[in-house]
């Protein structure tokens, strides 16, 4: 298989090029959008590899669940730098688990001990955002720090900070807000996961193929997509606390959308300190996305 064929946006088609009016359409589209709701918004669109819009982007955005795929990626590194396969088995006692936490993996597996696999574990992490599965791998495979550091070799070390993991954060909520990004630092990773070559080939593509996947959040950035033909998207969410004033401190999404004509592009919305539920960021996620798309389709 070519490297075109796992990775189809290497290349930019040059199908679309922004110019001024072009990019000032899409800022003004979605800071329309972003004014109607109470809370602060960042969005980011690299179009083709190429043309990038931003709004209120600052490295202030709890990741939440977000970084999953940038845990995933420093997995993959660790694996490749030491030789070892993704079909690698760990052993897994349930008395060790959060039983209070989003963990689909409990579910599947009533047992006092399982194994699975470290594909397995991503699978569990990337489709359906498993905390215990994360945890794991946070405690056995790559710590949070070694993460960090990877993916500073990957997007600007200004852009984002990983510093606790899931386990950390359920225990002291307000560490989720050290666990940040901006908007354009997500989709620079995202838009890299699937433009260039990053771990190795089979490697990069199991996590491609595993964010088309995910189960979560489907009513955020592919929730106007769903429905549409020729439509290829993959993507990760991440979802947070209600914070001590009784906001919803994080509500993400970022993804990379394959249309038809060779349009690709890369889409960041992460929604902080929102004063409504989260329906209500949801729809905001989804009206940014559905914006974009029409923009990039007229």
């Amino acid at each position: 298989m070519t490297a075109a064929a796992i990775f189809p946006s290497c290349k930019s088609s040059g199908a679309i090029r922004a110019n001024g009016s072009y990019t000032e359409m899409l800022t003004d589209t979605i800071s329309k959008i972003v004014s109607e709701y109470p809370g602060e918004i960042g969005v980011a669109v690299i179009i083709n590899n190429s043309d990038t819009v931003t709004l209120n982007n600052r490295n202030v955005y709890p990741m939440m669940s977000v970084f999953k795929m940038h845990q995933a990626l420093a997995i993959c590194n660790y694996f490749d730098r030491n030789g070892l396969s993704l079909d690698s088995i760990i052993t897994i006692k349930r008395a060790h688990l959060d039983p209070d936490t989003w963990s689909p993996m409990m579910k599947d597996h009533p047992e006092e001990e399982f194994s699975l696999s470290v594909k397995e574990l991503l699978q569990y992490t990337l489709i359906q955002s498993d905390n215990n599965a994360s945890n794991l791998m946070f405690k056995h495979l790559v710590d949070a720090a070694h993460t960090d550091h990877f993916i500073a070799t990957l997007i600007p070390r200004s852009s984002f900070r990983i510093a606790y993991t899931e386990e950390e954060m359920s225990a002291d909520h307000d560490k989720a807000y050290s666990n940040r990004t901006s908007p354009l630092g997500a989709a620079i990773l995202i838009n890299r996961l699937f433009t260039d070559s990053i771990v190795s080939r089979e490697k990069q593509c199991f996590i491609i193929n595993t964010l088309k996947q995910c189960l979560t959040g489907k009513d955020r950035i592919i929730a106007p997509l769903i429905e549409k033909d020729g439509i290829s998207t993959a993507h990760k969410t991440g979802s947070g606390y209600i914070n001590e004033k009784g906001e919803l401190a994080a509500h993400n999404d970022v993804a990379y959308i394959m249309l038809p004509g060779n349009i690709r592009y890369s889409l960041a919305v992460f929604v902080k300190d929102f004063k409504g539920n989260e329906a209500q960021a949801s729809t905001a996620i989804s009206r940014i996305s559905a914006a974009v798309y029409s923009v990039l389709t007229q």
